[in-house]
């Protein structure tokens, strides 16, 4: 992949222009859960091969970074996942990876790589408290160790404070106008030890935006059959969506 994108010409192509051909590169490409959740010492994951919804997004972003800064080597690409995937870009192991979405969000958006637009383009308050990690332990392996633990309790401690905002998915259809192809969607839900549960990438198709992402159900990368507004109304914990949009990285 970073030498097929080597030999492109990519000059002309805005940021979330990007997004959608590097996005595009990956349909078909097969789900695999869990990807990250290995034993041992936490290290910096890269499979191709495999992607759930998350390293979907991380995978596409951090090509469409590389793509822009001119830099195609496999170490730009490691120093690249690195910062987007762990708190302040540095893996201290297991509980400074970004496990909870909007903390992605609000992290990433202080590194300055994208902005949560939800709130400017007509979202409304989002009450996020998510606690289900630590509620749950016995789902990872690595909450055994009870330092990791308290980490995360620290996590979802700072998440409650900030203030987040979405899109219900009642009002997705009045203000998709809003949204552009590339932008990242972040599926909210009405489980309120959860924040999000799903994302991917908004991709217009006949005049309405759909989201591209690696399907759990269908097992691969795909685009929606649906529009994104139709696809979350017939899911009834999906409560909305949060956007963002990245911010070029050209030098």
């Amino acid at each position: 992949m970073l030498s097929h994108l080597s030999q492109e010409d990519l000059s002309s192509k805005t940021t979330n222009e990007l997004v959608i051909e590097i996005g595009k590169e990956f349909l078909k490409t097969p789900y695999v859960e869990k990807t990250l959740e290995l034993p041992g010492e936490e290290k910096l994951v890269i499979n191709l091969m495999g992607l759930d919804c998350t390293t979907f997004v991380e995978t596409v972003i951090t090509l469409t970074r590389l793509a822009e800064e001119g830099e195609f080597t496999f170490e730009a690409f490691e120093k690249e996942l690195k910062n987007l995937r762990y708190r302040d870009g540095v893996n201290e192991g297991y509980p400074s990876r970004l496990h909870y979405f909007s903390d992605w969000i609000a992290e990433n958006q202080e590194k300055g790589i994208l902005t949560d637009i939800t709130a400017k383009i007509g979202g409304s308050p989002y009450p996020n408290a998510p606690s289900f990690m630590s509620e749950n332990p016995k789902f990872y392996e690595q909450l055994a160790n009870p330092a990791n633990l308290a980490e995360i309790k620290t996590a979802e401690a700072t998440i409650k404070e900030r203030t987040y905002f979405f899109i219900p998915k009642t009002e997705i259809k009045s203000l998709e106008k809003n949204i552009r192809s590339g932008d990242i969607i972040a599926i909210t839900t009405s489980m309120s030890n959860l924040d999000i549960v799903h994302t991917g990438f908004a991709i217009e198709k006949n005049g309405r935006i759909h989201l591209m992402h690696a399907s759990s159900k269908n097992m691969l990368v795909e685009i929606s059959e649906k529009p994104l507004s139709e696809y979350l109304a017939g899911n009834k914990s999906h409560s909305g969506i949060i956007v963002s949009r990245l911010i070029s990285s050209s030098r």
